[in-house]
């Protein structure tokens, strides 16, 4: 009796393993970098929209690049979201209290997707936190768009080149 318990538990441990592997090889990421700007001027203390980008996927291609299409696409989350400043290049993140993306496609409603509440202190990039949205509909599509809602804690004196660096995580059926 102990042995077939034994025995049983090993061949669940075998398939959990293929199971992961089989995930692994179906999975693959999908890296994004865009550019946004935070004017100077923008409002104090208040939540409000920073200028959004539109990100053409070319998913079809990267799909097949991964040997998947569309329709066995079945899991894409953020993976990570980095915020860089680009220009100026000695400036740092103080002047931002929280900030916030949202997603949107011309066929799909706008998502919340990444967010900071509170900005540390002398930061010159920012990892966002995920909401683990299902964004499937978004990746499949010819472009989505990304819009930021930042809440400013200081003065912008000048114009802030942002970029940001996505990484999306797929995961395709096999069949």
């Amino acid at each position: 009796m102990r042995r077939m318990m034994l025995m049983a538990v090993l061949l669940l441990a075998v398939v959990a393993s293929a199971c992961e592997k089989i995930e692994d090889l179906l999975t693959f990421y999908v890296n994004e970098e865009e550019t946004f700007t935070i004017d100077s001027g923008f409002p104090l203390g208040a939540l409000v929209p920073a200028t959004p980008f539109t990100v053409t996927t070319n998913s079809e291609e990267t799909f097949k690049n991964n040997k998947t299409r569309a329709a066995l696409v079945k899991n894409v989350s953020l993976n990570r979201l980095e915020l860089t400043i680009t220009d100026p290049k000695e400036e740092n993140f103080d002047f931002l209290k929280r900030i916030e993306l949202y997603i949107s496609s011309e066929n799909e409603p706008e998502l919340k997707i990444a967010y900071l509440d509170e900005v540390p202190e002398g930061a010159t990039t920012l990892k966002l936190k995920s909401t683990n949205a299902k964004l499937d509909e978004y990746i499949k599509s010819n472009n989505y768009t990304i819009r930021t809602m930042a809440e400013i804690a200081k003065p912008v004196a000048e114009d802030i080149t942002i970029k940001a660096d996505m990484r999306f995580k797929v995961t395709a059926d096999p069949l």
